[in-house]
């Protein structure tokens, strides 16, 4: 496990532990107690929640050229090309279909649940997938060792450059306060990107 998810889940951990403690010292009727614990527990948020978004502000946007992986633990996900589909959309814009190499890394099948790739040009506007195109989908279970090929297809205005690849989980994935993780509260997004 991670450093920072660890530290995360000891911290949810003491949380836990801390409110059933202020909870039986309410019941107990020993109030200067509870209220003092927690403060310590809102201290100790405060000060994590401070370090979470000074990180995410601080840290630098990841790049990562074409082929080069990005893992959310043993899964990993790489860029090995895109391909214009022509002659689908004529003047409505265009099709662009992206081939991702998923890779698991560990030693039991296991799929990346909730994983999604977004496209984004160089203003940081984003485009989601075409339903229905894709193939195997960036969810697949993958057996240990070996890998499969996902090839989402988005749809662009014509005159659109895109960037690259922003994979992600959502608004409710765990990562969002861990200090540091590419998807953490206010942290600049990773981009795999499409071209050198």
């Amino acid at each position: 496990m991670h450093m920072m998810r660890f530290l995360l889940v000891l911290l949810v951990g003491w949380t836990a532990i801390g409110v059933v403690g202020i909870t039986v010292s309410f019941v107990n009727q020993e109030r200067t107690k509870a209220l003092k614990n927690l403060g310590w527990m809102i201290g100790i948020w405060v000060v994590y929640l401070g370090a979470l978004l000074g990180t995410s502000l601080h840290q630098p946007q990841r790049r990562l050229a074409p082929g080069t992986p990005q893992c959310f633990g043993n899964m990993c996900f790489s860029v090995a090309g895109t391909e214009e589909l022509p002659g689908y959309l004529m003047h409505q814009g265009r099709l662009l279909r992206v081939k991702i190499i998923i890779q698991n890394r560990g030693t039991t099948p296991k799929n990346e649940s909730g994983i999604q790739a977004y496209l984004v040009d160089q203003q940081g506007q984003r485009w989601t997938e075409v339903p229905g195109l894709t193939g195997n989908r960036l969810d697949a279970r993958v057996q240990p060792g070996a890998t499969v090929i996902s090839e989402p297809v988005f749809k662009l205005p014509a005159d659109v450059q895109p960037q690259g690849l922003i994979f992600g989980h959502g608004r409710f994935y765990s990562g969002i306060l861990t200090i540091g993780d590419s998807e953490s509260l206010l942290h600049r997004p990773t981009i795999a990107l499409l071209h050198r």
